[in-house]
């Protein structure tokens, strides 16, 4: 049978419900019903080849329609002449007349009071969250559970606005850290709404914590000493806040910088030197160590482009900074080591050397191979010991 059936027809008022047109015209007041549901119906032909079948389709529908359930859709009919069946009624259209009829046919009478209860109680407080709710009503039920911690929330930031405390430091009753963690993007989506843009930080890839004042756990600079006469306290491998790092100046006369952590470990013994690693794309927050600019830099990273594209943003605040390990002999050396570069730098970059520069070009180019990387801890470590033993007798 390929007419409209009973299912049919409340799965057209389930998926009204999903796109949240049903909950939204609670709010807006808009004229959702009475509803015409679509009706596909037989035709003449079908009412003469297939009259038993007919008869079954339109019992089924009377069987579902409000008359019989109390509830759910009514059925509006016609009447046609048929010259070997006679006069007969079939139906024409199907009409869901009220709010609480599609409600109860779906089974969502107590979700809808609850969102009802809910917008209420949100915008007793927020009344600026109107349209969100209007855009996003089962956003809002899916959190019912929920929905009081995040007023809550709400409320705490609107009254200690770029509180500067960490986030394990808001007092909020019945709200825990990992209550808002496990919350930031739709935290997120409200504190936007209901915040005075003057204390929000719109900065393109701001974290949580940095775009509504509060603090946030402080990066790390890594670093050993490779030297035991520049060891701090007898310690040689230490971890400290940029900020931190920063009051340091080290006395030693060289820095390498490289990123795998297991190479920055296994760094060979240097006189006058340490090394800093784990910093990736962190590199930057070392563009405001003033001390740094005074010493010797060289810079280990893949050669890949993304590599390059590091040592590249290095530059901008160590101009003198040297790559090392990150050339042509160094990469065909190790072909049979190559992987590859699943996501490449897009962009030019503009602080290479010339020949740091023809390797990036043929890296991106794809001239030794499809997308060929080469990761710094897949070296020899006979090759890097060379290098590096290099480097100390060179500065």
């Amino acid at each position: 049978m390929t007419w409209t059936t009973p299912a049919e027809l409340k799965d057209q008022v389930e998926r009204l419900w999903e796109r949240g047109k049903i909950l939204a015209a609670a709010i807006t007041g808009d004229p959702v019903f009475p509803l015409n549901l679509r009706l596909r119906r037989p035709d003449r032909k079908a009412m003469a080849d297939r009259f038993e079948d007919v008869r079954l389709w339109i019992r089924q529908l009377e069987e579902g329609a409000r008359p019989r359930q109390g509830f759910g859709y009514d059925i509006e009919w016609t009447e046609i002449e048929h010259r070997q069946l006679g006069r007969n009624r079939v139906p024409s259209a199907v009409v869901v007349p009220t709010r609480d009829d599609a409600l109860r046919l779906i089974g969502k009478s107590r979700a809808a009071a609850r969102a009802e209860a809910l917008t209420a109680a949100t915008l007793a407080t927020f009344p600026v969250l109107h349209p969100w709710i209007i855009k996003k009503p089962l956003v809002l039920l899916e959190h019912a559970n929920d929905w009081d911690r995040i007023l809550a929330v709400l409320s705490w930031f609107r009254r200690h606005p770029r509180s500067a405390l960490y986030l394990r430091q808001l007092d909020i009753p019945g709200v825990d850290t990992k209550f808002i963690e496990a919350r930031k993007s739709l935290l997120a989506e409200l504190l936007d709404l209901t915040l005075p843009p003057d204390v929000i930080d719109a900065t393109p890839g701001r974290s949580f914590e940095a775009r509504y004042g509060l603090r946030s756990k402080p990066p790390l600079v890594r670093f050993r000493l490779l030297d035991a006469r520049h060891r701090i306290g007898g310690l040689s491998d230490v971890a400290t806040p940029i900020a931190e790092f920063d009051t340091l100046a080290l006395g030693v006369r060289r820095i390498f910088i490289t990123e795998n952590e297991i190479n920055g470990l296994a760094f060979p013994d240097l006189p006058d030197s340490a090394v800093i690693f784990g910093l990736g794309y962190g590199i930057d927050g070392l563009a405001g160590i003033a001390w740094l600019k005074e010493k010797s830099i060289h810079y280990w990273g893949d050669i890949d482009t993304h590599g390059f594209a590091i040592l590249d943003r290095l530059r901008a605040s160590c101009p003198d900074a040297r790559s090392i390990l990150m050339d042509r002999d160094t990469l065909l050396e190790h072909r049979a080591l190559w992987v590859t570069d699943t996501a490449r730098h897009p962009g030019a970059l503009t602080r290479l050397t010339p020949e740091e520069q023809d390797l990036f070009e043929e890296l991106a180019a794809d001239t030794h191979g499809d997308r060929v990387r080469l990761e710094q801890e897949r070296l020899g470590f006979g090759w890097v010991e060379r290098a590096l033993a290099g480097v100390a007798q060179d500065s």
